[in-house]
């Protein structure tokens, strides 16, 4: 006992100088996080949920309550302007919606990416998950964006021969003709994912429904939303479960790339006959470098892994969003299906002069996209000092572009919520930097042509074969799972149409 006093006794006046550094750190912290207010308080905002976490409580509920937190955005929008704050501890993120600032900042490729979001988004929970090189300023020589994405015919031909394999409904039900009550959404997010094992030139064993991929993709891109929005999620002790259930699915996804692309690798220097398909793409633009450091290799996995996750759900809830206001306006189906009678008729091939014909349904996609935009939007940091509509904004935030809710604002499209295909005619004026569901500029989204392409053919597909109608009673909400989503799952009642091809 003598000895643990002497012991205590010592040690007493470093434990009070080290709570004191303690204590100086947080006053001093304190003062700092109230400085950035003083900073950043000119700007119009919602009012703050508490001093040190800002309005983050607020979008936080919603997402635990299964609400939109974009809607929320649209509400601060109509109520502050085109140009607000938001807060959480010292970070600042100025909302904008001013088209000029978009082209200004977006167009520009100095500036990265919001690094506190995309860091997140890169170690999922510590786990190194998706592409990093399009997310932050570009440190790589190594541009894994190929360059046959962007050109027509080289994504036209891989979209058809992988939009040539599936079926719907999904490969592993069968139906004969009569009508079917089925939920379009589920079976899209399959009937896309393996359109993409065909792309990829890869088995995911769908047929026999025992793949892990379809629910290790959807448990990243739930514990994405997580992480991002909020920041104290993996230190509760009731989510360690979940996160390790996160970290498990964004390693799958890795190893089984990994273990892909070494095969194709080898494939392809043994001479082995291989499919011209993305990752063969992928790998042969990796070796055009003089030079391959692990780091290189690591940034080939990681655009392979977003291509593959990101590509696979939002096109497929594009889709789904697409066939939902299609059952909900037969006026439009039927146009968009007289369409694709008129120039693909009973054809089971698709030619690449027939997606040029097929405008209005472009415009039915494009409109899909500007009211449901499934990745609703992107962040820049900026450094320098700013004047946005008026408003001079410090350097030092966060630049927080929202498509879902420029889509939405009256100011740029009249009688935003109604579903009117005929805002993207050709002669049309067209939307000035106020749509952009795919971001713009040098760090847009990696497959968007391809996506885009695809999400064309399978439409085409869809309305040449079969006829459908909404189920009475859904609703029509949408789901914020970091993508957006249709709450409902789109219930159909579906059949062949009439001839068969």
């Amino acid at each position: 006992m003598a000895v643990f006093s002497v012991l205590l006794s010592l040690a007493a006046p470093a434990l009070m100088f080290l709570l004191l550094l303690l204590v100086i750190a947080f006053l001093g912290y304190c003062l700092y996080i109230k400085y950035i207010h003083m900073k950043y308080d000119h700007i119009p905002g919602p009012p703050r949920d508490s001093f040190f976490f800002g309005q983050s409580a607020t979008l936080v509920k919603m997402m635990e309550n299964d609400g939109n937190v974009h809607e929320k955005f649209l509400e601060w929008a109509e109520k502050y302007g085109p140009v607000y704050r938001l807060n959480v501890l010292h970070y600042v993120a100025v909302c904008t919606y001013c088209p000029e600032t978009t082209k200004e900042i977006l167009m520009s490729p100095k500036y990265p990416k919001e690094k506190l979001a995309y860091e997140k988004l890169f170690n999922l929970f510590g786990q190194r998950e998706r592409e990093r090189g399009r997310h932050t300023a570009k440190s790589h020589g190594l541009d894994m964006n190929p360059g046959w994405l962007h050109l027509g015919h080289g994504a036209y031909m891989i979209t058809c021969s992988a939009t040539e394999a599936p079926q719907l409904p999904p490969r592993g039900t069968s139906w004969k003709g009569s009508n079917h009550v089925l939920g379009v959404s589920s079976c899209l997010c399959m009937f896309v994912l393996d359109t993409f094992q065909v792309a990829f030139g890869v088995d995911l064993d769908l047929l026999n429904n025992s793949s892990p991929f379809p629910k290790a993709i959807e448990t990243c891109l739930r514990g994405m939303v997580y992480y991002v929005r909020d920041m104290f999620f993996e230190f509760k002790p009731k989510n360690r479960a979940y996160v390790n259930k996160v970290r498990e699915a964004a390693r799958l996804l890795r190893t089984t790339g990994a273990k892909w692309i070494s095969e194709r690798k080898t494939a392809i220097q043994n001479g082995d006959e291989v499919p011209k398909d993305i990752l063969t793409q992928i790998i042969k633009s990796a070796s055009q470098e003089e030079s391959m450091t692990e780091e290189d290799e690591e940034f080939m996995l990681d655009n392979f892994v977003t291509f593959f996750i990101a590509g696979q759900e939002t096109t497929a809830n594009k889709l789904g969003f697409c066939i939902m206001e299609l059952g909900r306006h037969p006026e439009i189906l039927e146009k968009a299906r007289k369409e694709v009678d008129d120039v693909i008729g009973m054809k089971r091939d698709i030619s690449y002069d027939d997606l040029g014909e097929l405008v209005y349904l472009s415009q039915v996609l494009k409109e899909t996209l500007r009211i449901y935009p499934t990745a609703p939007g992107t962040a820049r940091d900026v450094a320098e000092d700013m004047v946005i509509d008026g408003i001079h904004i410090p350097g030092g935030f966060s630049a927080v572009f929202s498509s879902y809710v420029c889509g939405r604002l009256d100011r740029f499209f009249k009688d935003p919520l109604k579903f009117d295909p005929d805002r993207f005619h050709p002669d049309a004026p067209k939307p000035y930097y106020c749509y952009y569901p795919f971001a713009l500029g040098p760090r847009s989204c990696l497959g968007q042509n391809f996506a885009q392409m695809e999400a064309k053919v399978v439409m085409a597909k869809l309305l040449q074969r079969f006829d459908f109608t909404l189920v009475p009673g859904q609703t029509f909400d949408i789901l914020d799972a970091g993508t957006l989503r249709p709450k409902s799952g789109v219930v159909c009642i579906l059949s062949h149409r009439d001839y068969k091809d």
